[in-house]
Parts: C-alpha cells; sequence; structure tokens
C-alpha cells in the first residue's frame, strides 16, 4: 500500500493515494506552524489585527481570549475556512497557501470541532473511512477493518470499531473525533473547546492521553479554552488575544490565572471570592414530587425525580448532557409538558405559564438564551420588557408605554452593562455574553424573586462574563432566593452549590452536602457507574 506523500510535498492532492496504513512511524517532531502579522476584515470590521502566533514543534499551546477576541477567525485562516486580508500561515518556515480544510490537511493540520461531527447511525469504522479526503468508489472492508484494528491497537485511545456512534458516550465520541485526525495523519491538532461535553474525569483522561503524544514529540496541539484549570494542568504556553489584537503570549509555568486574566481582559483581575452568608431557618421554596416527562421522540427522559430547594439555597444538578436535566429544566420553564408528578411553590401547586411564573416569583436563565429567552429580531428594550410589557408603570390598560419600556431598558442597560449600540438594536445582534445579560438584566431585576432557575447559565462565555453571572447568582442566593442550578460544568457546581446531585438516564444517581461532596463519586455518578 502506497504511502501517503510528505505534508510538505508539493504533490496534487487528487494524486495522492487516501489508504491509511496501520503504523505511522514519527522519526521527527512535528511541523513547526507560524502565523505572521495576520489581517482579517469583513467590510469594515476588522476581525483580526495584525496578530502573530507560533505553535512550536511538539507543544501544547492553548489560545484564550474573551468572547469575540478574535480566536475563532484566527484558527479559521488557519484551516482555510476564510482568506486572511493579509498576513502568512509558516509551515517549517516556509509560506503556505492554504484556501481549504483539505489543503491544511496536507499540511498535517487538522481541527477537532466544539460539536461532534460523526454520522450517529454508522459504526465507528465507517466514520473513520468517511472521513478521508477521498475515499474509494468500493470498498474493501475486509481490508479496511484489518487496517483499522491494527490503527487503533497503536492509537492513544480505544474506541470499539463496529458500534454505531450512536450508542457510544460523550467521551467515546470525544475521542472519536481526536481519532478521525490522528487517522488523517494530523501532527497539529486544533481543538475548539475539546471538553465541553465530558466529565471532569473524561475530560483529564482526553487531555491527558494527548498531553502524551505531544510529550512523545508525534502531535503539536492547539487548543481554544476558557477552562483555566485545564490550561494550567495541560499547556505549556498560550497565546492571547484581546479585541482581535494579539494581547499577549508567555509560558504557562510562568504565569498566575490573574496574569492570563489580564492579559484577556486589559486590566488585573482576581475572580470574585464566594461569599455566603449564613442563612437561618431555610424554608422550602420548590417541591418537585415524582416528576416525569418524556423525550421528543416519546421515550421517557424524566423517571420519577424528587427534589426540594429551601428559600437561601443553591442546589446544582451535574450530569452529562442529554441525562434528563433539559426535560427537567423545560417542564420547569413550562416549554414541555410533565407526564406525571406534582410541582409546588412556596407548598402551593405550580402551573408553569407565564402568569403563574410571575404569581409564584419564578424566574429563569434558560440554555441558549437567544433560542429560549429571546426574540431576536426584537429591540434590547423590548426583550427586557417581555415580562412586564402588560403591567404598570409600561402599560395603562391595553395600551403599551413605549417610553416607559425604554426608560426601563435604560436603566438596565447601565446598570448590568449590557453592550449596546442602544436600547433599539435586534438583541440578536448582540454578542452571546451581552444576550446572556440581557436575560440576567431582565429575570433579576425583580423587585421579590422566589425561585431562580438557571440551566448552563455560563456555557461558551468568558472569564469575565462568567464571574459576572456567578456573581449575580450568588447574590440572589445571599437574599433568600432559591436556585437551582443545572450544569454540565463541576467546578462551577461545586464552586456555587450548597447541595450537588447527579442526575444519570433520568434519575438521581447521587446527592449530598457540598461539604461532603466526593469528587471522584460525582464524575463515577455522571458517567453512569
Amino acid at each position: 500500500m502506497a504511502e501517503v506523500a510528505n505534508p510538505i510535498d508539493q504533490t496534487p492532492v487528487d494524486q495522492v493515494d487516501q489508504a491509511i496504513p496501520p503504523t505511522v512511524i514519527h522519526a521527527a517532531a512535528p511541523p513547526d506552524l507560524e502565523v505572521v502579522n495576520m489581517t482579517k476584515r469583513f467590510g469594515s470590521l476588522v476581525a483580526l489585527d495584525n496578530v502573530s502566533l507560533h505553535l512550536k514543534p511538539a507543544t501544547f499551546h492553548a489560545l484564550l481570549g474573551e468572547n469575540g477576541a478574535g480566536k475563532s477567525t484566527l484558527v479559521k485562516c488557519i484551516m482555510g475556512f476564510y482568506r486572511p486580508t493579509s498576513g502568512d500561515v509558516l509551515i517549517d518556515q516556509h509560506s503556505r497557501e492554504i484556501d481549504s480544510p483539505r489543503d491544511a490537511q496536507r499540511y498535517s493540520i487538522g481541527m477537532v470541532y466544539q460539536h461532534f461531527t460523526s454520522v450517529p447511525a454508522m459504526t465507528v469504522a465507517e466514520n473513520l473511512v468517511l472521513s478521508r479526503l477521498e475515499s474509494p468508489s468500493v470498498i474493501n472492508w475486509k481490508q479496511e477493518m484489518e487496517h483499522l484494528t491494527a490503527f487503533m491497537e497503536n492509537s492513544p485511545f480505544k474506541v470499539p470499531l463496529e458500534i454505531p456512534v450512536g450508542q457510544l458516550a460523550a467521551g467515546q465520541k470525544q475521542k472519536l473525533e481526536i481519532l478521525k485526525q490522528l487517522y488523517l495523519k494530523s501532527r497539529i491538532l486544533i481543538l475548539d473547546e475539546p471538553t465541553s461535553v465530558l466529565t471532569p474525569s473524561e475530560a483529564d483522561e482526553v487531555l491527558g492521553l494527548i498531553r502524551e503524544q505531544v510529550t512523545d514529540r508525534k502531535l503539536s496541539v492547539l487548543i481554544i479554552s476558557h477552562k483555566f484549570r485545564e490550561v494550567t494542568a495541560f499547556c505549556d504556553e498560550i497565546t492571547v488575544l484581546r479585541k482581535g489584537k494579539f494581547a499577549g503570549t508567555g509560558l504557562v509555568k510562568d504565569l498566575a490565572v490573574s496574569d492570563m486574566a489580564e492579559m484577556m481582559m486589559g486590566e488585573k483581575r482576581e475572580p470574585t471570592p464566594v461569599n455566603k452568608t449564613a442563612q437561618g431557618e431555610r424554608l422550602p421554596v420548590l417541591q418537585v414530587q415524582e416528576m416525569r416527562a418524556n423525550k421528543d421522540n416519546g421515550v421517557e427522559a424524566v423517571q420519577g425525580l424528587s427534589l426540594t430547594v429551601n428559600g437561601g439555597e443553591i442546589v446544582g444538578i451535574a450530569g452529562i448532557s442529554g441525562n434528563g436535566q433539559r426535560e427537567f429544566v423545560e417542564v420547569l420553564a413550562g416549554q414541555r409538558p410533565a407526564t406525571g408528578g406534582q410541582i409546588l411553590v412556596k407548598g402551593e401547586a405550580y402551573g408553569m405559564t407565564r402568569s403563574e411564573m410571575y404569581k409564584h416569583r419564578v424566574f429563569l436563565l434558560p440554555e441558549e438564551p437567544l433560542k429560549n429567552a429571546c426574540v431576536a429580531h426584537m429591540s434590547v428594550a423590548e426583550n427586557l420588557a417581555l415580562r412586564t410589557f402588560d403591567r404598570a408603570p409600561q402599560a395603562m390598560g391595553i395600551l403599551v408605554l413605549f417610553k416607559a419600556i425604554r426608560e426601563m431598558a435604560t436603566d438596565l442597560i447601565t446598570s448590568f452593562k449590557i453592550k449596546t449600540p442602544s436600547p433599539e438594536t435586534p438583541v440578536g445582534n448582540l454578542s452571546g455574553g451581552n444576550v446572556q445579560r440581557t436575560v440576567l438584566a431582565r429575570e433579576l431585576s425583580a423587585d421579590h424573586i422566589n425561585l431562580l432557575i438557571a440551566a448552563n447559565p455560563c456555557f461558551g462565555l468568558d472569564f469575565a462574563m462568567v464571574d459576572t453571572i456567578h456573581t449575580q447568582i450568588l447574590a440572589a442566593r445571599n437574599r433568600g432566593v432559591a436556585v437551582l442550578l443545572v450544569s454540565e460544568d463541576l467546578d462551577e457546581l461545586l464552586k456555587l452549590s450548597d447541595r450537588i446531585l447527579v442526575i444519570s438516564e433520568g434519575n438521581f444517581t447521587y446527592d449530598s452536602p457540598i461539604e461532603q461532596a466526593d469528587f471522584q463519586a460525582i464524575g463515577q455518578a455522571m458517567a453512569g457507574h
């Protein structure tokens, strides 16, 4: 079988034999990758402004920055999704034209995306063969399985070849995404938030095995991450972008988290300390009794869940995506009917409608706020008024008083630091962090709140916005609000919660006060053990 051409060889891709040999012996370190003075404009918007980055051979390099800093634009220019306005990509000190991901693959550069790209109904083996740039019209599966078996035996990750991807756990799916790049002989991996759907133990396993490949000089890695714990544990160097510009670089061993945050934000800033005020007698606010609910396909997702959340308490629910927590929150938010059980707020039946939410003072920070909590084409002011537009002082009878709505919006934009050109700007035009600030302002500015339900409130947000949301949630708790926090970020739950539960396959499988929580036991419960 012919070997794949040398990555720097100029042989046209369509002339390269795409069959993958079972083992690959890398005598040399991965290629040297350097981005030099790269600028990318979209019309009048400058997304990247004269940015440089050096990924040295066999190093683990983190690319940091707040949302909108230019990280995604930079890696898309490296991968050939975008053509930079100016600047160079150097491979082993030679300028290279990379006009597509196919070109990037020629130079041994592969990317693992934040969301899975495998076909769920196809097996692991079929997905690996499908990942090749060129596949034969007729596949010799006996020969392919021999090659794939030998490849898997020599790989850092072991995933069963004959199982459909849809049956794999999230950790195995993420391993498959990385295996596809190793199968394609990528020597430089770009990882975009690769642990966002993993348990902490799975994240440590995946990054630890990649770290071994880097240490053995088989790979170079450029990772986009918002998790400082992962950066400090696994990375050698960082490069930071701020507002599309280069903001700094350095060795991880020489930097504290506050130093990295300062590069990202332009000012020295420590995370706000977690100050929980002592509460008196805690009385039940939310009582869920034997709740049941189905998935969209009719299969039961929530299997008789019961819990109580008291005033002045944050109850955290941990779990890997897809274990019933989304359906559980949607029932509480009135977005999905329950098939059984009862919900009480302060001892009274709660009917999960807009009027019931107002009556019982229930407020919500949902997952994907632009989709689940806002109307994208409506203005920031109108979205801030979605709860109150039909009540005084914003309404008089059937008349909506737009002046009062705008005045209220102007005050909230200032107090919650929402970055918007004006109150009349469509909320869909704002960045993700500012959409979340808009929802925060609307849900947390009410005079009296009994219950706050927050579902993955910080997903994909930067350091500063995460700190803002955590501070607001803690402030609500300290005022006596009952908080139900559903999150796939275990660090977030351990930081904020007074009590933590784990949901797995629609059931609670772990329950502990935070002071007695066992990190390892939580991870095992999340993984279904």
